[in-house]
């Protein structure tokens, strides 16, 4: 009885203690749910019904069409794309080491590739936008709950979607813009056997092609905003005939096909100079000065070093050293502020017997049969010149360096010399869109992995483009020859450099 007493009161209190802590959590529960409606904090602390979840892949496209640009100039299907290996008119028949070829020894194909497209958004857009989320695409009102990237100014915005764009991808569609200079017009920087409008070629349709990236903007090319970005600066072109068409298509696009005579020529200073019996220059060399920017072109079809063995012979051999990069690069690239690298359709065997080039490794001929076919002596040299241009960048941080991919060529049945022709003149006729995720030069894409030098891929998208080469309508040509490697002027290698001029 005594025990039963004693132990009351302290039982009495413990369930006391317990009304008390049930009491308070009670109150707490009740300020919660009453203040939950109220608070945006608290409210933004979980997803409502009503709010649209975008995940990190997701990413508005702007809804603005322009109404210069119209969509299809042929009975293509939406569902048309590169992102497969068919292409008829894809050239197949070229060899590795045919004496006769003068084109390279790669194969440019068109990967089938099945990935989904992810979009990429304008930030400062607020006009109506589509959400593509998977197969779904839901339409989004107008809004004005864009989220800036902090307070970055407008040209730092510009900049980074330029440098994000992946301008790989996307579609031709017809501008009544352009072309962006005059093929009549640019007589001042235009080779006559690339100007198709001094051919004659009496279409001209592919003129009007624009390239519009699948998921941004192509920032508009203005000759004054080039040399301005320009200021100060050198550009560089060094590689084969295809570089040289695309200096003198910029070279177009900067002055827009006026004449300029306030253009300086500059080749003394890079030693680009008519050598002692030859019919031209190594390249050419020009300044504007109301900017100091100077844009050149260095002929170096392998990008290696040709050094001749006997100086004192006309009709000496050379040594193609693969190892060491072009001499012109090791002397002036401390004046270099953009380069851009290209080769591809000089390494087969006829050129080099045509050239009397002899392959050299380590200052001796080549004896390592791993290196000696034409597609291990491309890879190795290009690699090797990539390797060491890689490794002057920390000396060099104000220079940007770029590789550009193999342009394809179109030869139907035959080759350049066996009546190889590419006589469409319908543009988008093979296909008008590429969607494939990787590179398709994929020699060019493993060269600049793991260095600071930026491919600048142009290959996939020139692919659809057979209409745009000269053809048949060469004024140099042979009878019965075509030239389906080279581009009419205007003409593809425009778009090569608008993609440069976004990204530089």
């Amino acid at each position: 009885m005594r025990l039963r007493m004693k132990g009351t009161p302290y039982k009495m209190r413990w369930r006391a203690k317990e009304l008390s802590l049930a009491l308070i959590i009670l109150v707490c529960t009740t300020i919660f749910i009453l203040t939950w409606d109220r608070s945006p904090t608290l409210t933004s602390t979980l997803p409502s019904k009503n709010q649209l979840q975008l995940s990190p892949d997701i990413k508005t496209v702007p809804v603005d069409p322009k109404t210069h640009v119209k969509e299809d100039i042929s009975t293509l299907t939406r569902g048309e794309a590169v992102n497969n290996k068919e292409g008829q008119h894809v050239d197949k028949t070229h060899s590795t080491n045919t004496d006769k070829s003068s084109s390279d020894f790669e194969e440019v194909t068109i990967q089938k590739k099945e990935a989904a497209a992810k979009h990429k958004h304008s930030p400062k857009r607020e006009e109506t936008n589509v959400i593509e989320s998977g197969s779904d695409s839901k339409l989004i009102a107008e809004t004005n709950n864009v989220i800036l990237r902090g307070n970055t100014s407008e040209q730092e915005e510009k900049s980074v979607d330029h440098q994000a764009c992946d301008y790989r991808k996307g579609k031709w569609v017809i501008d009544d813009r352009r072309p962006l200079y005059s093929g009549h017009g640019c007589k001042q920087w235009l080779a006559s056997m690339w100007a198709c409008r001094m051919m004659q070629r009496q279409d001209f349709a592919f003129e009007k092609l624009r390239w519009q990236p699948k998921d941004c903007e192509m920032e508009e090319f203005q000759g004054s905003k080039f040399l301005k970005r320009m200021k100060d600066k050198t550009l560089a072109f060094v590689g084969d005939s295809l570089g040289r068409q695309q200096f003198q298509s910029l070279m177009c696009m900067i002055t827009a096909s006026k004449n300029s005579p306030d253009v300086l020529d500059v080749g003394k200073d890079y030693g680009l100079v008519i050598p002692p019996g030859g019919k031209r220059p190594n390249g050419w060399a020009y300044q504007f000065p109301s900017t100091n920017t100077t844009v050149l072109y260095y002929w170096s079809s392998t990008l290696c070093d040709l050094e001749p063995l006997d100086i004192l012979n006309p009709q000496t051999e050379y040594a193609m050293h693969l190892d060491r990069p072009p001499a012109f690069l090791r002397d002036f690239l401390d004046r270099i502020d953009v380069l851009v690298l290209n080769s591809g359709h000089h390494w087969n065997r006829g050129k080099l017997k045509a050239n009397k080039w002899i392959m050299y490794v380590g200052g001796k001929p080549n004896t390592n049969r791993r290196i000696a076919d034409m597609g291990s002596a491309k890879n190795f040299t290009i690699h090797s010149t990539l390797k060491w241009l890689n490794s002057q960048l920390p000396t060099h941080p104000h220079l940007k360096a770029f590789y550009r991919s193999i342009s394809p060529r179109h030869f139907v049945n035959g080759d350049w010399n066996s009546g190889g022709s590419c006589n469409n003149t319908i543009p988008m006729s093979i296909g008008k869109e590429v969607l494939q995720e990787e590179s398709t030069d994929q020699s060019a894409a493993s060269a600049v992995k793991g260095t600071r030098i930026a491919l600048l891929d142009i290959t996939a998208l020139s692919q659809v483009r057979d209409e745009g080469h000269i053809s048949r309508f060469s004024i140099t040509a042979s009878p019965g020859v075509q030239d389906c490697l080279h581009w009419c002027l205007p003409g593809v290698p425009d778009t090569w450099n608008e993609i440069l001029f976004a990204l530089i």
